[in-house]
């Protein structure tokens, strides 16, 4: 027990300074090559963002650990909502842009929707088990490239402004920024190696399923970086970074993370119950609900508090399932 939380320690580590690394050099070549910064924030830093939920995933579904890589997303998603919306909120109320209201948070409640709807195929169809099939994970691709199409258009036609990454991008020598890619993608993969490792012996240990891992210390863990990055956010006065941060990683998890680990391997939802997924989806609702009906285009930090006292009460529901 004691080396796969060891185990599970150095793998998160490894993958979260391989995914700086890897963004860092990355970014530092596509600026030398006259790549935008927006570009850049848009494709490089939201991939590295989300790196270790993407790694952890792939790497449970080419392990077969489906519960692993489906509770992996599932949880992060809605961490990202209920706590990192939640806790920025009580930090300093966020204001939001409309077109996001309009636009990108339905995109999430959507995401959700779909998770929900494969999660419930026997009940739908007559399924005898739920899958998340090769073909599904190529729907959720496409669905992730019709995003990231719309996303450039706005760019491009320099429509309302998309949310500031915070960060510059620093050009560095050929040779170092050669050398940061390597690394990251070294680390990467031998981090989510050693995580996945760790995570399922962990899972075999407490005697719970690989999704109840999955979407609590798993998601979580992944997702605390984020959870800084806005507090630090909010409390230099930029708290609607948070927002978009939040629904750039909920919709990559989704579309991108889910939907090219179900290719490279069908991942079946048996791990996975309604009591997460219907958390999902009430999550993404009650993030839409927030911002646009109580108080216009404002999350206060009275919804911030009943964001966060829901996913206490998840919890609590997940560990009294579990006993």
């Amino acid at each position: 027990m004691i080396i796969d939380i060891l185990l599970l320690i150095a793998g998160l580590a490894l993958i979260l300074g391989g995914a700086n690394y890897l963004t860092s050099g990355a970014s530092s070549v596509a600026k030398k090559w006259g790549v935008s910064e927006l570009v850049i924030g848009l494709t490089i830093v939201a991939f590295g963002t989300s790196a270790p939920e993407l790694v952890i995933s792939l790497m449970s579904a080419a392990r077969h650990s489906a519960g692993l890589a489906i509770g992996n997303v599932v949880g992060s998603n809605i961490f990202n909502i209920l706590v990192i919306v939640g806790a920025v909120a009580l930090v300093r109320p966020i204001k939001v842009q409309p077109g996001i209201l309009t636009n990108e948070i339905p995109l999430v409640v959507l995401s959700s929707l779909v998770v929900l709807i494969c999660g419930n195929a026997h009940i739908l169809d007559g399924a005898p088990a739920d899958v998340l099939t090769r073909s599904y994970g190529l729907l959720l691709l496409l669905f992730f490239a019709i995003f990231m199409r719309y996303t450039f258009s706005i760019a491009r036609e320099g429509g309302e402004p998309l949310p500031d990454s915070g960060t510059t991008v620093a050009a560095l020598p050929g040779w170092k920024s050669a050398l940061m890619i390597l690394g990251g993608l070294g680390a990467l993969v031998g981090g989510g190696e050693i995580f996945v490792r760790g995570a399922t012996g962990v899972a075999r240990a407490l005697d719970v399923s690989e999704a109840v891992i999955g979407v609590t210390i798993v998601a979580a863990g992944t997702s605390l970086p984020e959870l800084a990055t806005s507090i630090v956010a909010a409390m230099k006065n930029s708290p609607g970074l948070a927002v978009g941060n939040v629904v750039g990683s909920c919709l990559f998890n989704v579309f991108f993370v889910l939907g090219l680990s179900a290719v490279v391997s069908p991942l079946p939802m048996s791990g996975i119950t309604n009591l997460d997924l219907l958390t999902l989806t009430g999550a993404s609702v009650l993030f839409y609900v927030f911002g646009r009906l109580i108080k216009t285009r404002t999350f206060t930090r009275a919804e911030g508090a009943v964001m966060l006292a829901c996913y206490v009460a998840y919890t609590i529901a997940l560990i009294a399932k579990a006993s």
